[in-house]
Parts: structure tokens; sequence; C-alpha cells
């Protein structure tokens, strides 16, 4: 692949604002090997592993469930 001069630089995670109708309930932020949750009026993250994460989801007794195509 060559050197090129320029390249695009990507943000190093997307978060999201978790809300009910009446109010904010926290963040959610996403990274390539990390998922982060801050309580609403928090003052910091509670973080877990993608692989802590993906272990956990796929418990029977999560209640997750298979989205539809």
């Amino acid at each position: 692949m060559p050197d090129y001069k320029y390249s695009f630089e990507y943000p190093e995670y997307e978060e999201f604002q978790i809300r009910s109708r009446l109010r904010r309930i926290g963040k959610l932020r996403i990274k390539p090997s990390t998922i982060l949750w801050k309580p609403a009026n928090g003052k910091r993250f509670y973080s877990v592993s993608i692989d802590d994460f993906t272990q956990w989801i796929m418990r029977p007794r999560t209640g997750a469930t298979k989205t539809k195509l």
C-alpha cells in the first residue's frame, strides 16, 4: 500500500446520550476495546472490556435475545 501524504482521522470513540422522555439516564461510550457507562449525575465512567461484555451478554441468565433480521 502506498504512503499517502494525507489521511483520514477517525474518532477515538463514539458517545451517546441515553434519555427517557423526561430525563437523561446517562452516557454510553464505545471504544474499540472497551464499553463505558456513566450515570446521569456520575463523575466517572464504569468500564468493561469488549471481551468481558461479549461473554456476559451471551449468558442465558442475562435475558438478552438475538435481534431479528
